[in-house]
């Protein structure tokens, strides 16, 4: 039975979540907002409620560089991170795949500089969807501890490494009800980690980081990508026994009310909390409204997305970073080229919204819905991309 329900911020789960995990090592370069997530957990190093190997190092290009090394060594290793750092990480995000390393890094997404800015918006993780990493996204205090303690045994099990995000301030310094599972479920859930390969065990010997060029280098990324087209049978094989040990039952995406919809919106983390209240009114007032949370963008659940979709009639995609292309964000169009092979393609458009921490309330999702009903009702598309709530 798990533990009763108690107030926590994101950062605050997260730390409890990794106390749980008990890593091998941490290393950690602190960043707003998501210093508090290893400040708290230093503090259960301090008190002796952990035997991890806590290294503070001098950024967040040491962070992962470290954790990568400890990795290695045969040491489940853990860091977290946040906008600007996990951009100072870039060179070693592509190491830690490439090397197929289960490292776990929870990253509380704020907007990128410049201009300066501390509040939320996904152009930080958005911007490292392609350097191998699996992405598990958070609508909630409770999702995103599930998540981290998920993202062990799939880390493990596909050996890559596993990001889990939640939203800066929105997310991470604000109380929400959060039941964590008790220390010996968490534990037991997680079991111990037994890595195959790593450099101390003398008995076995490999090379690690060996210049690879024309003759192999292209097949040891095609085993890469292979590793990412089968984690999706772990992500869904692992949420499954989580939700019938725990009753929380997690998959690539939530369909609420999708299934019967005309009009749906596709959304990313903590926004879909008051989406599916706007939801909830549309339907109350006979509109056939859905939303499409998506929790896993990489793998990138593309024909299941297409399944679910393939009958609404209307589709916004809401972006909460943007790929500065001229064309949309990152979210739109992956959603859009999953969509395309349809005999029958749903009316897509992009919207925009959020950055550098905008609010987003009812009244923009509202907006949302009356432009997706007003395309269904004519047929026609004013704008394929809008920025929600700029001031012109």
């Amino acid at each position: 039975m798990s533990e009763k329900r108690m107030a926590k911020t994101a950062n605050e789960a997260i730390a409890e979540a990794m106390r749980q995990i008990n890593p091998d090592v941490v290393a950690a370069y602190p960043i707003t907002p998501a210093t508090e997530i290893v400040q708290i957990f230093s503090q259960f190093v301090a008190d002796g409620k952990v035997t991890t190997e806590f290294v503070p190092v001098e950024s967040e290009h040491s962070a992962m560089s470290a954790v990568v090394g400890a990795s290695l060594a045969g040491a489940r290793a853990m860091t977290a991170t946040s906008s600007q750092g996990l951009a100072l990480m870039w060179e070693i995000l592509y190491i830690a795949s490439a090397l197929r390393l289960p490292v776990i890094m929870p990253m509380v997404n704020r907007a990128l500089s410049a201009p300066i800015n501390i509040h939320c918006d996904h152009s930080d993780s958005m911007g490292a969807r392609d350097s191998g990493w699996i992405q598990l996204y958070s609508e909630s205090v409770q999702e995103t501890y599930d998540n981290v303690i998920q993202a062990v045994r799939i880390a493990e099990r596909s050996l890559l490494p596993v990001m889990v995000t939640t939203d800066g301030f929105i997310l991470s310094h604000c109380l929400e009800l959060l039941t964590p599972l008790l220390d010996k479920e968490a534990k037991d859930f997680i079991g111990e980690y037994r890595p195959k390969n790593f450099l101390l065990d003398t008995e076995h010997p490999f090379t690690v980081g060996a210049l690879d060029l024309q003759d192999y280098y292209f097949e040891h990324k095609r085993q890469e990508a292979e590793a990412m087209i089968e984690s999706k049978k772990i992500i869904l094989k692992i949420g499954e026994e989580f939700e019938r040990k725990f009753g929380r039952r997690y998959e690539f995406f939530e369909d609420y009310k999708v299934i019967d919809s005309e009009v749906a919106t596709v959304v990313i983390g903590s926004a879909a909390g008051t989406t599916k209240v706007v939801v909830d009114q549309l339907r109350e007032e006979k509109i056939k409204a859905g939303l499409l949370k998506l929790r896993v963008f990489r793998p990138f659940p593309a024909e299941e997305l297409k399944e679910l979709l393939k009958n609404v009639k209307v589709i916004a995609v809401l972006d909460r970073a943007d790929s500065l292309n001229a064309v949309s964000g990152p979210l739109f169009s992956e959603i859009r080229n999953a969509l395309y092979d349809l005999e029958e393609r749903p009316k897509i458009v992009n919207y925009i919204y959020g950055l550098g921490g905008r609010d987003i309330g009812l009244k923009e999702i509202h907006s949302i819905y009356e432009d997706l009903e007003e395309i269904n009702r004519t047929g026609k598309i004013k704008s394929l991309l809008t920025y929600l709530g700029v001031r012109e």
